[in-house]
């Protein structure tokens, strides 16, 4: 199913909006269901006068609408009965069905050829504008299509949203409905009202023999809608490698982002298939010459993999469903031996208030600040630098253990044991627990961000030193008054962590404040102060 805002639905929600990306499979704007359910509404209202009816026309007083009804429910045989009576062909229900409409919908090719002998209009529509080559493109019902075209249909019809017959037969697969529409002179490169077209259409299915088609017919492969998606990257998107090979032969820029007004607004093919947990597909764009470093959204597709991999818990964006039998950490592997950076720095990321920054990370920093052992393993065994900080001087153990608040509702993506199990491995690759990044931001801030007492005890017990976390950070904040509820957001104080650090606090001699909040403008002053000072010497 396709919703109309271009996302990825599974009949219950969306669920590829990009992960940011996030994203679009070509909108259905028409739909036949709606037409579907008045019509099946208006036949249960005649199934049930059936008998009623029955006897009316055993009497010889057929209804007006008698052979669309006898279509309706197959009852073909009593067709020639009812056309002698005095029916007629063209005869419609209350919605304006008739008994084409009945045979295309139900794929009976000889009842459609005796009706049309029979002098059935062949362009009649229902009540909601459906013809019947309509539902014949949507079905691909490519013999049905085939008459209804010898029988003079009207090619130049379209859908409610504009969109032609060509692009529904794209999408319904059916070779041989395109290969009709296009010998009748159906443009290739028709659009519907959100500019797409039936390559796209065709391209987003995976159906590559109608994607050579319509390539063959004339199709343009580059054509783009106004928010950048080609066929190409609709075939991204969805794990469609055939189809994307056959583009790439056809002319597609391995390399090209989504492009908008000239400038580049999206991600590149590699990028955006490994967003959506398409491996087999990504490692398919890289044989193809992709470039393995390339950052269109500041980001690579390295650096993607940890998101699609443990993205944020609570009321974040699921983990894409993806698709083929290559897993993440094969990817990361090929990635890696086929020329990617194993330590490239993320060049434009998150950065804001109380955020931890992402500018300037590599995936080792970011899967640190995940949860992800295995990826770390991985990532050493590549040669990943472990020291390397973020942008604000942040190293891995300020990400493993929290730095940076979610907000409401949102929660990190590793747990609270896995973050010890991190730090616990830093610790033996000999990063310092103690370090302090621009922004005043320690290791005991991040456990008290994420309401982590276990972490905050294993901390203390590994020696952190209070008078290094024990600080203000540029907003004004030590770990206990964090603990106590200041943060971004909501007010969230949290009494585990609280009573966690207030007994670490008077073991440690540290004098516990009776109000820490009152404190928060003095400290974010005393900080603009001293940054002020640096900023003169």
């Amino acid at each position: 199913m396709i919703c109309l805002n271009q996302h990825r639905c599974n009949g219950r929600g969306c669920l590829m909006k990009n992960r940011k990306v996030w994203v679009s499979l070509p909108a259905r704007a028409w739909c036949s269901a709606l037409s579907l359910l008045f019509v099946c509404s208006a036949a249960a209202d005649e199934v049930g006068n059936v008998s009623s009816r029955g006897a009316v026309q055993e009497q010889g007083t057929a209804s007006l609408a008698g052979i669309a009804d006898a279509a309706e429910r197959g009852e073909w045989t009593r067709i020639p009965q009812l056309l002698q009576s005095g029916c007629s062909v063209n005869a419609a229900q209350a919605d304006g069905m008739t008994a084409l409409h009945w045979a295309v919908m139900q794929n009976n090719l000889p009842q459609v050829s005796q009706l049309l002998q029979a002098g059935a209009t062949v362009d009649a529509e229902n009540s909601y504008g459906v013809r019947p080559l309509l539902l014949a493109c949507e079905a691909g019902a490519g013999e049905i299509v085939e008459r209804l075209l010898q029988s003079g249909a009207e090619t130049s019809v379209r859908g409610a949203g504009g969109e032609t017959l060509l692009m529904l037969a794209a999408r319904a697969g059916h070779e041989r409905a395109v290969l009709a529409l296009l010998h009748a002179g159906v443009a290739p490169n028709g659009r519907d009202q959100k500019q797409q077209t039936a390559l796209m259409w065709a391209a987003a299915e995976g159906h590559v023999v109608v994607v050579d088609r319509l390539l063959q017919g004339g199709a343009d492969a580059a054509a783009a809608t106004p928010a950048g998606w080609t066929a190409g990257l609709f075939a991204v998107r969805e794990g469609r490698t055939e189809v994307l090979l056959r583009l790439l032969q056809a002319g597609m820029d391995v390399n090209a982002a989504r492009t908008v007004g000239g400038q580049a607004k999206g991600p590149n093919p590699l990028l955006l298939a490994v967003q959506n947990g398409h491996f087999e597909t990504a490692a398919a764009i890289l044989d193809a010459g992709a470039d393995p470093n390339a950052q269109p959204m500041g980001q690579g597709a390295l650096h993607a993999v940890v998101a699609v991999r443990r993205p944020v818990r609570g009321d974040g964006d699921p983990p894409p469903v993806g698709s083929g039998r290559m897993s993440s950490l094969q990817f990361v592997r090929r990635l890696v031996q086929g020329g990617g950076d194993v330590n490239l720095r993320l060049r434009q990321g998150q950065s804001g208030f109380a955020d931890f920054t992402t500018t300037g990370c590599t995936a080792f920093v970011l899967a640190a600040q995940t949860g992800d052992l295995a990826l770390l393993e991985l990532l050493l065994e590549l040669k990943a630098d472990p020291q390397i900080p973020n942008a604000d001087g942040a190293t891995a153990v300020q990400a493993a253990a929290g730095v940076g608040d979610l907000g409401s509702g949102l929660e990190s993506a590793g747990s609270e044991a896995e973050a010890i199990q991190v730090v616990k491995r830093l610790q033996q690759l000999g990063l310092d627990l103690n370090a302090v990044d621009e922004n005043g931001e320690t290791a005991m801030h991040g456990a008290a961000y994420q309401n982590w007492p276990a972490l905050i005890e294993y901390l203390d017990e590994q020696g952190l030193r209070p008078a290094v976390w024990n600080q203000p950070n540029r907003w004004g904040w030590t770990p206990l008054i964090i603990a106590h509820g200041y943060r971004e957001g909501n007010f969230r104080p949290d009494a585990a962590t609280i009573a966690s650090l207030e007994q670490v606090m008077r073991r440690r001699g540290q004098a516990i404040p009776a109000d820490p909040g009152k404190d928060v403008e003095a400290n974010q002053q005393s900080w603009d102060r001293k940054v002020q000072s640096k900023g003169k010497q």
